[in-house]
């Protein structure tokens, strides 16, 4: 008679959120929600500059403002959606994947467009490309927290866990010999 032991490891993940949107200013007080509200008011300081100033017709004041509003808007509409908890509600939805790479190509594109800004000899371009480098910074550490958070397998709002269990199983096999 042998007996022999089988250890099987079952990971069983759990999600936990709340399907109904909400209203909850804490988030706000959170790295990534002053993070947001750092980007929305660089990127608006960024298009006034360029506004105000008399060249602001010029192609690189365009593509400054572009970039500017385009990132103004997707993160304004991004923290609205975490103030009200839109992104657990649909929680399916890879937020942190689609912020991520939001956040990485505003982090290229804001470099383009402060340095053509920067290269111009209006002031009010060079104190727009001050504010453009600084959201490029703010974008990246961004991206960075993204990164991070996408590796751990985590979701953008409610909670997900991951549980290891290991079960053993004793089996015994007769072995019947005949001569």
């Amino acid at each position: 008679m042998t007996d022999y032991t089988q250890t099987a490891t079952v990971t069983q993940t759990t999600t936990v959120t709340q399907p109904y949107i909400r209203y909850d200013p804490e988030y706000v007080k959170t790295i990534p929600g002053i993070i947001k509200i750092v980007c929305i008011v660089l990127n608006l300081i960024g298009f006034i500059c360029i506004e105000v100033s008399y060249f602001s017709y010029h192609s690189r004041g365009s593509f400054f403002n572009t970039v500017a509003m385009l990132g103004f808007w997707f993160t304004g509409i991004m923290l609205v959606f975490y103030i009200f908890h839109v992104c657990e509600k649909f929680h399916k939805i890879p937020w942190l994947k689609i912020e991520m790479y939001f956040c990485a190509a505003w982090v290229f594109l804001y470099m383009l467009a402060s340095s053509l800004a920067a290269a111009t000899n209006v002031e009010a371009f060079q104190a727009a490309a001050f504010f453009g480098y600084c959201a490029m910074i703010a974008y990246g550490y961004d991206a960075f927290l993204k990164y991070k958070a996408v590796r751990a397998g985590e979701i953008a709002q409610g909670s997900r866990s991951i549980e290891s269990q290991q079960q053993q199983q004793q089996q015994q096999i007769s072995t019947v010999t005949t001569y």
